[in-house]
């Protein structure tokens, strides 16, 4: 059942009702007596409860099947080859020159 908040416009008090959705709303108020209560409308925070909600539930890295540690290592190969490319190799070179002089 929820719970409902109720303030009294009379005397300034504030309280909280568990009360059904088929029950009538509360109208009276239990300190002054008068009829001078109305509901106090809050914004709800959303509570996910359960295990694995986020990691099954959207598409993350957080939640794939890959973790962090994987992709930097092979961010790490990429990088290691990109470097073997952009540096010649003075030997290779060398080798490169004397067979053309051939």
């Amino acid at each position: 059942m929820p719970v409902y908040v109720y303030r009294c416009k009379n005397c300034g008090v504030q309280f909280e009702q568990q009360q059904s959705f088929k029950d009538q709303p509360l109208t009276r108020c239990p300190e002054c007596t008068k009829k001078t209560l109305v509901k106090v409308f809050m914004p709800v925070g959303i509570v996910f409860k359960g295990s694995g909600f986020y990691s099954t539930d959207h598409r993350s890295p957080s939640g794939g099947g890959r973790n962090s540690k994987e992709k930097s290592a092979d961010s790490d190969k990429a990088a290691e080859k990109s470097s073997e490319k952009s540096t010649p190799d003075p030997a290779k070179s060398e080798a490169k020159l004397e067979a053309k002089s051939d």
